[in-house]
């Protein structure tokens, strides 16, 4: 349809389907009128022989029938000029937009899964919240007022450098009951940057800049995973979890006689040293099987293979996989009771959810065991350290704990014919005695 964009003209058309009304006067110049009503101003034209679209905006201020034909004629005259204008419109934005909201546009593409991870899978939501979590506490602070294209090599280099020597490093009330603990140091630096690296391939691939400034860029040598329990640790470990759990046992029995008296005298309360018995539980199948918290807390009933020994995971960090099972951790899953309407093998407190506050229990713990630089996720690299020191390849060892990428595994290689499901049967066994003997016998790990 062809005919002269007046104000009225484009008052009386009604939406209908989408559909395109060209101008009689601009050749090329037209507009588009979507089934919801909204009505945007385009442009066709050809630039060094191709065929090529252009949104001018959508109808209404500041886009009148009359100023979107200037604006068209402006384009026209620049394609002419052998400039074009979708280029010249993406310079222009590239120009002015900033990394706070390059981070911002960044974020919105990785939660809408637009942006896949080296498993060629979307951000899971933990990521998206660390990703999130560096952004506010430290990109932002440092570099968010910054044009994107005036980012050189030396900001990044002193972007590093501030955020280990802690220049973004705060201790703040977020909540209630919340705080946000950003801390310096080598290697929160070196992570941050290795982000920072992804935001500006990102830039690239939109077309914000043409090169990433982070390339290049000598970071600090990451040593923050590179902790493993001794047989020792591992056995003060395994008596404060069993001193917890009886200490809580020993609460419930009271609670029990309490009730049983008609709830007579005062209530009893659990001892100081007592814990969840089904976040004992978790702890001790993290370091049974090397298993990822997330993996383990989000496990469910339908995922565990008794039969054959193995929990078939549906989705984890590196996707579908297969976990093999030693007979500790068959053992500890079949004592675990299972509770009508909750799918999770370790359920929380409330109807059908999992097991939530886990960390927090993990650092008192850790505390009572003299383990206050212990992570939680170091009960996986103790099982790779155990692995590896007792004979097992990298390669079954990478096996055991899902990688997908043998560089990962390569971090064991200076502490290494079994099958695999061999090897998690021992190794298991092992942190089993561990955690449950209280003799000075000697366990071979990594250290």
């Amino acid at each position: 349809m062809k005919v002269k964009l007046t104000l009225q003209m484009i008052k009386a058309i009604k939406p209908d389907e989408r559909s395109t009304v060209w101008d009689t006067e601009i050749k090329g110049f037209g507009l588009r009128v979507n089934a919801d009503g909204t009505k945007t101003y385009i442009l066709k034209y050809l630039f060094q022989g191709r065929q090529r679209w252009f949104t001018i905006g959508k109808h209404g201020s500041p886009y009148t029938p009359s100023a979107a034909r200037d604006e068209a004629i402006r384009l026209l005259g620049q394609a002419k000029s052998n400039e074009d204008p979708i280029k010249a419109r993406k310079a222009e934005r590239a120009a002015g937009t900033t990394v706070a909201q390059l981070c911002d546009d960044y974020l919105s593409a990785a939660e809408e899964g637009r942006l896949l991870t080296k498993s060629d899978r979307p951000k899971k939501a933990s990521t998206l919240a660390t990703d999130r979590g560096r952004i506010e506490r430290h990109v932002k602070p440092l570099l968010g007022k910054k044009r994107v294209v005036d980012v050189t090599q030396k900001d990044v280099e002193k972007f590093m450098f501030d955020i280990a020597a802690g220049v973004t490093a705060v201790n703040v009330k977020t909540r209630r009951h919340g705080r946000a603990i950003v801390e310096g140091g080598q290697g929160t630096a070196t992570r941050t940057v290795g982000f920072l690296g992804g935001v500006f391939t990102y830039a690239v691939k939109i077309g914000l800049r043409g090169d990433n400034p982070v390339r290049g860029v000598r970071r600090f040598k990451d040593r923050k995973n590179e902790r493993y329990l001794t047989g020792d640790e591992l056995r003060r470990l395994g008596h404060v979890l069993q001193d917890a759990e009886d200490a809580w046992k020993a609460y419930e029995l009271e609670r029990v006689a309490w009730i049983e008296r008609n709830r007579s005298g005062e209530a009893p309360t659990p001892a100081a040293e007592a814990e969840d018995p089904v976040a004992i539980e978790a702890l001790r199948f993290l370091a049974l099987t090397g298993a990822r918290k997330s993996e383990v807390l989000e496990l469910t009933w339908e995922c565990v293979d008794l039969e054959y020994g193995y929990l078939r995971l549906k989705d984890s960090k590196t996707g579908a996989k297969a976990v093999p099972l030693g007979k500790a951790a068959i053992d500890l899953l079949r004592r675990m009771p299972t509770i009508a309407g909750n799918p999770y093998v370790f359920p929380g407190k409330l109807q059908g959810q999992h097991l939530v506050g886990l960390p927090r229990i993990w650092e008192r713990l850790r505390g009572r065991a003299g383990l206050a630089d212990v992570r939680m996720h170091d009960l996986r690299h103790s099982f790779a350290s155990i692995g590896a020191s007792g004979g097992d390849s990298l390669l079954m060892i990478g096996a055991l704990l899902g990688h997908r990428d043998s560089r990962t595994t390569q971090r064991y290689a200076h502490l290494a014919n079994e099958p695999v499901k061999d090897a998690a049967d021992r190794i298991s066994g092992m942190i089993s005695a561990a955690l449950g003997s209280r003799s000075k016998t000697p366990i071979r790990t990594g250290r």
